[in-house]
């Protein structure tokens, strides 16, 4: 799809879509609950859809309910394959679980998941009585357990949504195990799943981050759980409301109690000077000149797009840190933003563990999307307060926030789009 976005004034209210994150980890978690779990504003988005297939081939049973989600849970594999589609969380987190079945089930992917690295699930199960088979080290990824409980080292310096996995399946088994984590990243992802396990009953108890304590024989409890607002969408509209002229832009459903890494885009907002005002969780800005920031974004490396469309605005370079954790996204992604801001004439340098951008006058320009979602929502910002852009593989929105344009269309947004 391409789609070909103006400069315009964006003026009313919206509210953030659900979180994707929380919602995978939900259904994870209903998925090895005896019971039935209601989920209230649940998230249909590609990634989300991923997860819930996932579930459903690994035996939770599947039920709308108005506009709830019912999940009558049960780990009964139904299929010998399960199709992760493109999203990195559920082939990660999922490959844990299909561990527990002591048959081989095989996981497979598509689209920018193909080139991700899979290694890493292969060396961290096998010292749980795992065997893993990998194609090159990438997907297909065929499984065979039973998952066996113990003392195991985990590498936490590429991705924290193994761990995550490991430590939603472990406390299942008949024994304690104790995981030693070595250089974690994405610390709030952690805390994240272990916030929403106990809401499912189920503790977890760590040192530092760097020891993980996990009792056996745990039983996950059915629930009625709302799923929050997404802080990495929220992140793009935030940026909007600051770049919105006379700030008349309102971001709602923002008062949320689970531990989200990139809520960290307020504290970004606030280095570049904004003044955010927050009333029951509906957020406004106060007009303001965007001011040079730095931001370390190496637990919250998502926030990288909107904020280096953020400091294409500003009144000069702007740093972000943590560039090593861009490449192994849909893209690799630092350089993905590098390329397509050139275009628009704003130069990214890429040096170290640093992003600098510079800004300038944003120019017309296309835009390639990269299949990657969050590239191509910064090349949307890029238009909607610079010059026309046209984006190339626009539809990788859907992965993440499909009404994104949609949203921001009810806005004042002069957006089109059609097929290629």
């Amino acid at each position: 799809m391409i789609a070909r976005v103006s400069p315009s004034t964006l003026t009313g209210t919206l509210f953030a879509p659900p979180s994707k994150s929380i919602f995978q980890r939900v259904v994870a978690m209903a998925l090895l609950c005896e019971g039935t779990t209601r989920i209230i504003n649940p998230c249909f988005s590609d990634d989300c859809l991923s997860a819930l297939a996932m579930a459903g081939a690994l035996g939770a049973g599947i039920e709308e309910s108005d506009d709830d989600l019912l999940i009558h849970g049960g780990f009964k594999p139904q299929f010998s394959e399960i199709n992760a589609h493109e999203s990195g969380l559920g082939m990660r987190l999922f490959s844990a679980i299909a561990a527990l079945h002591n048959q081989p089930l095989k996981l497979t992917g598509s689209g920018s998941l193909s080139a991700r690295p899979m290694s890493l699930i292969q060396d961290g199960l096998k010292d749980f009585g795992v065997e893993v088979t990998l194609t090159e080290g990438k997907i297909p990824v065929t499984i065979t357990g039973p998952l066996k409980p113990g003392k195991v080292t985990v590498d936490g310096s590429v991705s924290s949504q193994f761990l995550t996995g490991l430590l939603i399946a472990l406390p299942t088994l008949e024994e304690d195990s104790e995981l030693e984590v070595t250089n974690l990243v994405s610390k709030p992802y952690i805390d994240l799943t272990l916030e929403i396990m106990e809401i499912f009953g189920v503790s977890v108890i760590h040192k530092n981050y760097e020891k993980f304590y996990i009792p056996g024989k745990q039983k996950y409890k059915a629930c009625d759980i709302f799923i929050e607002i997404d802080w990495s969408g929220a992140a793009f509209l935030l940026v909007a409301g600051a770049l919105a002229e006379n700030n008349t832009l309102a971001i709602g459903g923002l008062q949320t109690q689970l531990t989200q890494a990139d809520q960290s885009i307020v504290g970004a907002l606030l280095f570049s000077g904004s003044k955010l005002k927050n009333e029951e969780g509906l957020v406004t800005q106060t007009a303001h000149k965007i001011k040079p920031f730095q931001f370390d974004a190496t637990d919250c490396p998502d926030l990288f797009p909107p904020l280096a469309a953020l400091a294409a605005f500003a009144e000069g370079p702007c740093e972000i840190t943590g560039t090593n954790r861009l490449i192994h996204k849909e893209s690799n992604r630092g350089v993905a933003i590098q390329s397509e801001f050139a275009k628009a004439g704003i130069k990214v340098i890429l040096e170290g563990d640093t992003m600098t951008i510079i800004p300038a006058a944003i120019q017309a320009c296309t835009i390639d999307g990269h299949g990657d979602h969050r590239i191509v929502m910064a090349a949307t910002i890029l238009g909607l307060f610079g010059a026309p852009i046209e984006i190339h593989g626009a539809e990788a929105i859907a992965k993440s926030y499909p009404e994104f344009f949609d949203d921001l269309v009810g806005l004042g947004a002069k957006i089109s789009c059609k097929n290629q």
